[in-house]
């Protein structure tokens, strides 16, 4: 076996911004680890998994080098990352990379997108596939969501009984189903052959446009609109519904979601990883992940859904809830913190607020996913949670509200529904 992580590339993750500007958004850490680790930790369990592939278009990264190294010692797994030479889509990368897919003779492999959060289902995929349809049959991930929220995500129609894919869309503007797409697929080496027709239509098709303007490209595959589209009924293609969490990380108020159902999970597969209340410790309410070397306050009240990066410090009496702090962010005494993110080495001065609105989904629908919110309704700024990019100081007594900060930025006042440039 081996598994394709697809990491997009510097032009997508605007929806990020300004965390995107500082790390690439895989690498962005939610629930204390790089937003990718979580795939990798799920494909490195799977027995037989031989290789991890990263793409993407990202240039070659400081960061993301020193991420590889230390996955592939944790994980014992070799991990690689191979580099697209521009944006290919979520087909087309794999279709350029095939021979070194391929390499070694994989009998299948995993494709999973970075921007979801999963419990990552990939054994149960396995068997799943070995219960149903042939060896040569693919498997992709599905759930459940309520039937407004469907049509933002690819929908799937299966046979009930065979679980086979009849029919797929990819985000329907009518209702067609309320199983959606997880972005997880399980292919085997025949899925080349299909992506192969699609390249060979769209080369086709360039030649007869002959006047078309050279940007569209024929290696430019989708996997989604070209590929399962036309799978879909040809008996080739089946749904493994997952009732476990998932959810996109679109928006940087996703990962904050992201991040409680991360820790959640916790709880059962990384005990270790949660921190517990201890004598002279800080105050800690449900679960809260604490970087070792983060420093923090014994009167200092933390938690639920909190993630406190390297190097943090938390001064006395400063409270923090569903929110991700930053290496190397100062809270000084007495802020609160509530459903932001603190950017890298900010800092926040005694008695401010610095405060968001969670963009949640309904609490009390089983099926309710996460909206991408626009940035902007009717030309005012969307609440959403409040963001401060790197190296920003908040003064003392100040209160922010819903507003977005971008990098290197000294405020001198209170800021309520604004992006602060």
């Amino acid at each position: 076996l081996k598994a394709v992580i697809l990491i997009g590339g510097p032009q997508k993750g605007t929806r990020f911004r300004p965390l995107s500007f500082e790390v690439p958004k895989p690498l962005f850490p939610v629930a204390g680890v790089p937003m990718v680790q979580h795939h990798i930790e799920a494909c490195a369990k799977v027995p037989g998994m031989k290789e991890i592939l990263l793409m993407g278009f990202y240039q070659p990264h400081e960061a993301l080098s020193r991420f590889l190294v230390s996955a592939q010692q944790e994980f014992r797994i070799p991990i690689r990352y191979l580099q697209e030479y521009a944006a290919l889509g979520t087909g087309g990368g794999i279709y350029h990379f095939r021979d070194q897919i391929l390499s070694g003779g994989p009998e299948a492999f995993f494709v999973l997108n970075a921007d979801v959060c999963s419990e990552f289902p990939l054994q149960e995929m396995l068997d799943f596939r070995q219960q149903h349809g042939d060896v040569h049959s693919f498997v992709m991930l599905g759930t459940t969501a309520n039937r407004t929220q469907a049509l933002n995500y690819g929908c799937i129609v299966a046979n009930a009984d065979t679980h086979e894919v009849l029919h797929y869309v990819e985000k329907p503007s009518t209702f067609v189903s309320e199983i959606i797409n997880c972005g997880i697929y399980l292919f085997t080496p025949a899925i080349f052959q299909h992506i192969g027709d699609v390249f060979q239509r769209n080369q086709q098709e360039l030649m007869l446009e002959e006047n078309s303007n050279g940007w569209q490209r024929a290696e430019v595959i989708r996997l989604e609109q070209d590929v399962f589209t036309a799978l879909a009924g040809s008996g080739k293609l089946y749904v493994y519904k997952t009732d476990g969490f998932w959810s996109q990380i679109k928006s940087a108020g996703s990962a904050i979601y992201a991040s409680r159902l991360y820790l959640n999970q916790y709880s059962q597969c990384h005990p270790e990883r949660l921190a517990q209340n201890k004598p002279g410790g800080p105050v800690i309410r449900g679960n809260v992940y604490i970087h070792p070397t983060a420093s923090i306050d014994s009167t200092a009240v933390l938690g639920p859904n909190v993630s406190i990066g390297k190097g943090v410090t938390v001064g006395a009496g400063v409270r923090v809830r569903e929110s991700i702090v930053l290496h190397g962010a100062s809270l000084h005494d007495h802020t609160c913190v509530l459903n932001t993110i603190v950017g890298w080495d900010s800092t926040i001065g005694r008695w401010a607020r610095v405060e968001g609105t969670p963009s949640d989904p309904n609490p009390n629908d089983p099926y309710a996913k996460i909206d991408s919110e626009t940035l902007f309704r009717d030309g005012r700024l969307t609440p959403s949670i409040t963001i401060l990019g790197c190296s920003v100081t908040i003064p003392a007594e100040v209160v922010i509200l819903n507003s977005i900060v971008l990098p290197h930025k000294e405020l001198s006042r209170s800021y309520k529904n604004q992006i602060i440039l």
